[in-house]
């Protein structure tokens, strides 16, 4: 039997809502969490990124709600104000009632303008710890009323440091409130947290079959001897041309000199890292999502809560540091049943860690060879023929047929096609490729490692000559 939201215990007016939205069929956490949340029952649910966690805890609290009080009686406590920003937009698409006042709360944001709404009156809060602890410190928020209390992301609550400081405002709400942990990962600590603070809670675990989905491709490239991971990158990121990716780094300082480099090289990218400010990470994200940049380079603190829709590519240009971590950064492509490309880079010191990874995701990562330049070439001209196809079924193509005209007096007309061709491919293939190769016999391509499938044929094609982009440094972590 398939399960509907319906039968979760969600009223007809919910599951209208939802109806209209498009969600048919409750995901796990949603199925297991919802029905407990709605009974009254403290929930510890674990489950990884992108499974629906939001919906789980913001339905049932947006059916209990009292909209005609105007008091503070739902608080959300986020990581990020990233994340905050994204539950804060799930709420107000999941809420069908103007009446109920929802503010989100984080630093980089004009405290007194908070203060305002909160004066004013709001049924629920979503906010990070320090910009929630600031305003109980002032007497503006206030909670003595409040019902409900959801910690997201529990796991990147500890590793960000925010534990204490969580801790101390569970302690000022109120004893009598119902309790919710979300977390993708359940260190002791959390453990720890959740005995202390939740009573008697059901757990809800999400395991699946594979830690990393199916609809995922996932190939790692090796950085050939005496490259650098950036050399290597280039001929990889023309030969995909991802729509949209999110190349992950490790440190912000590496953020900014890959960003410049690729930027240098003609790409549409930019970079986001712990030192951009609150208005410049929301300008970004905003032309992100409108495909104003395609690729944005990105720590991983700053990038958490960062989620695009039809993200195409993760790239891994620095592996994580966590197996966890891994699975979060390419959990944010290949959603809603589409499929996604998870690129990264190796290191041959790094072969062990991803043995790790592969033992944790309990999958075979696809070895790539590095894109030769005959290959990328090749790509450019099935483009270009796929874009002459759509051309000559176009209203456009009867303007420039006058110009033919007079040319065929002169030229036979294949031989004016192909010139249209030549121009049209030397305008739009990178820069780099328009400078010939100088060809020498330690060119060539390297031999992938031994094991695993390879993506692309193994070939004596000569290296292209690339301009070259230099390899980031890597100190001050984000």
């Amino acid at each position: 039997m398939t399960l509907s939201f319906k039968s979760l215990g969600l009223s007809e007016a919910c599951v209208a809502h939802l109806d209209h939205l498009d969600f048919k069929t409750p995901t796990p956490i949603q199925a297991q969490a919802i029905p407990h949340l709605l009974s009254g029952r403290d929930v510890v649910g674990r489950a990884q990124t992108g499974t629906g966690k939001t919906a789980a805890f913001a339905l049932p609290m947006l059916e209990q709600i009292d909209v005609g009080d105007r008091s503070l009686q739902a608080l959300v406590l986020t990581p990020t104000r990233e994340l905050a920003l994204q539950v804060y937009q799930a709420i107000q698409l999941f809420n069908t009632d103007r009446r109920l006042q929802i503010l989100t709360v984080y630093g980089g944001q004009s405290v007194e303008r908070q203060v305002s709404r909160l004066r004013k009156g709001v049924q629920m809060v979503v906010g990070t710890p320090g910009r929630v602890l600031d305003l109980l410190g002032r007497g503006d928020l206030k909670l003595d009323k409040l019902n409900w209390l959801v910690l997201d992301e529990a796991d990147e609550m500890l590793n960000m440091g925010f534990i204490k400081d969580v801790e101390t405002i569970l302690n000022q709400a109120p004893a009598e409130r119902q309790t919710a942990f979300f977390s993708a990962t359940m260190d002791p600590v959390i453990r720890e947290l959740s005995a202390k603070f939740l009573r008697s809670p059901v757990t809800v675990t999400i395991d699946q079959p594979k830690a990393a989905p199916n609809r995922i491709n996932q190939v790692a490239y090796l950085i050939p001897k005496g490259w650098t991971k950036a050399r290597a990158l280039q001929p990889i990121l023309e030969l995909e041309d991802p729509e949209s990716a999110l190349i992950f780094v490790r440190t912000r300082r590496a953020a900014a000199e890959l960003t410049r480099q690729l930027q240098a090289a003609g790409h549409s990218v930019d970079e986001y890292h712990g030192d951009l400010s609150q208005s410049q990470r929301e300008r970004l994200l905003l032309r992100f999502r409108q495909r104003q940049v395609r690729w944005v380079v990105a720590t991983d603190i700053a990038a958490r809560g960062l989620h695009v829709e039809d993200l195409t590519h993760v790239i891994n240009y620095d592996l994580p540091d966590s197996l966890e971590s891994y699975v979060h950064r390419i959990g944010r492509t290949g959603r809603a049943g589409k499929e996604g490309i998870a690129i990264s880079l190796v290191h041959p010191l790094d072969k062990r860690k991803l043995r790790d990874i592969e033992r944790h995701i309990r999958q075979k990562l696809e070895w790539g060879t590095i894109p030769t330049r005959a290959e990328i070439e090749a790509r450019y001209i099935d483009k270009l023929k796929s874009r002459v196809q759509e051309a000559l079924t176009g209203e456009r193509m009867a303007s420039f047929l006058p110009i033919v005209s007079q040319l065929s007096e002169e030229f036979e007309p294949r031989m004016i096609a192909a010139a249209a061709l030549q121009m049209a491919y030397d305008q739009t293939r990178p820069s780099w490729m328009r400078v010939e190769p100088e060809a020498t016999d330690d060119d060539r391509r390297p031999s992938r490692p031994s094991g695993g499938g390879s993506r692309t044929p193994q070939t004596k094609s000569r290296r292209p000559k690339i301009n070259r982009v230099s390899e980031p440094s890597s100190p001050s972590r984000s």
